[in-house]
């Protein structure tokens, strides 16, 4: 089941805002998780910014690879912080990850 109309619009304009030239497919992506049930008793600008951040982790750092190799989710976080950055600066996104950032 989606979202409420109003609970989608919210999540849109907080995406608009926070990444203004993020591509469409990522945009898409990210609006589907910010909207999905685990994410409803969040506000919508912070939903959209941890299905941000968890997109960007997944599909444009090196990430899953280091998980493959056997390092712990903190260790693989912390070690791709300035490559989220990168997409993140690229997209022109309003804010950056912190390494000090809490999580889910």
């Amino acid at each position: 089941m989606s979202a409420p109309t109003g609970r989608r619009r919210a999540i849109a304009k907080a995406l608009t805002a926070l990444l203004p030239l993020a591509p469409y497919a990522d945009m898409e992506k990210i609006r589907t998780e910010a909207g999905a049930v685990h994410m409803k008793t969040l506000p919508p600008g912070i939903a959209v910014w941890l299905a941000t951040i968890a997109h960007i982790r997944h599909g444009h750092t090196d990430y899953e690879k280091l998980l493959a190799e056997g390092y712990d989710r903190d260790s693989a976080r912390f070690f791709v912080i300035e490559q989220t950055n990168m997409v993140l600066t690229r997209w022109r996104a309003t804010r950056l990850l912190e390494a000090d950032d809490e999580e889910e």
